[in-house]
């Protein structure tokens, strides 16, 4: 089975319900005519998980994330300047022959569950991997809430760190403060007035969130711990909290593709940051 047929019946798995051809999810590099030896997922196609795909056979690398460093993965500007960078990692994809596909908005859109409804498969993914199977997506300023056994945030920084392999976590408030209800905003970039305000009506104990900046929703946080020491926020990266939902793809993609004679294999970008504590 060539490669366009693989990413077409993985397409047409997912709920989608927009328009392809303004979407992210696109060949990044690569020729998708060539017949389909082996599927790596990962968040990101990073230099060394091209290496390993290549190792493990694959030409196809099925990535969260874009591969060129910037949201449409325009290559215009990286050519014009010649880039040594995007000129090794190109000549890298070249000299293994690997195929680079964007699967984000497909993915985020939904996987079916046995029920008929569709879930986002992303974090459907990270659920299961932390066994938080009671969890509710909302439509509010929050993408989710659960709630989980009252722990401490650092006992379940530490289980988190565990289960999904990551090397550190950044905690803000006291790290003994014991939570039960967590809520995962979507990227907190800038104002957060409705995360607020939502956290505050819902009672929350603790924020998992993907990014954040230095500045409001971590300094209500900040704040609301020194005076009652009920909430807490705790951080892990982007790529880290997205990446156990390309992990649990590789579970569903035979039944997607059609085939099970198509070797799948999870690569994990890993952790984007090394910890230093001072």
């Amino acid at each position: 089975m060539d490669i366009a047929n693989v990413i077409n019946r993985i397409q047409n798995y997912h709920k989608g319900g927009f328009d392809p051809l303004t979407s992210k999810d696109k060949v990044l590099y690569g020729d998708s005519t060539k017949e389909c030896t082996g599927i790596v997922t990962s968040t990101w196609a990073s230099v060394d998980v091209i290496k390993e795909a290549y190792e493990k056979g694959a030409n196809l690398i099925i990535s969260h994330e874009a591969l060129f460093w910037n949201r449409g993965d325009y290559t215009d500007w990286l050519e014009a300047s010649e880039n040594k960078t995007f000129l090794e990692k190109k000549k890298l994809l070249d000299d293994t022959g690997i195929v680079v596909w964007r699967n984000h908005d497909f993915v985020h859109s939904g996987i079916p569950l046995e029920n008929g409804t569709y879930v986002d498969g992303i974090f459907y993914g990270l659920f299961q991997e932390l066994g938080w199977e009671k969890f509710h997506f909302t439509n509010g300023p929050v993408l989710a809430t659960i709630e989980i056994p009252e722990t401490s945030v650092a006992a379940l920084a530490q289980t988190i760190m565990a289960k999904c392999h990551f090397a550190g976590a950044r905690i803000y408030g006291d790290t003994t403060t014991l939570v039960k209800k967590i809520v995962i905003p979507y990227h907190v970039l800038g104002a957060a007035r409705a995360e607020i305000s939502y956290i505050e009506q819902e009672n929350s104990d603790l924020v998992l969130a993907m990014e954040i900046v230095d500045f409001t929703l971590s300094e209500y946080i900040r704040d609301t711990n020194m005076l009652t020491k009920s909430k807490t926020m705790l951080t892990f990266g982007h790529f880290n909290l997205e990446e156990p939902g390309m992990k649990y793809m590789i579970t569903y993609l035979p039944k997607a593709i059609g085939t099970d004679q198509i070797p799948c294999h999870f690569i994990q970008s890993g952790d984007m940051y090394h910890y230093l504590i001072g």
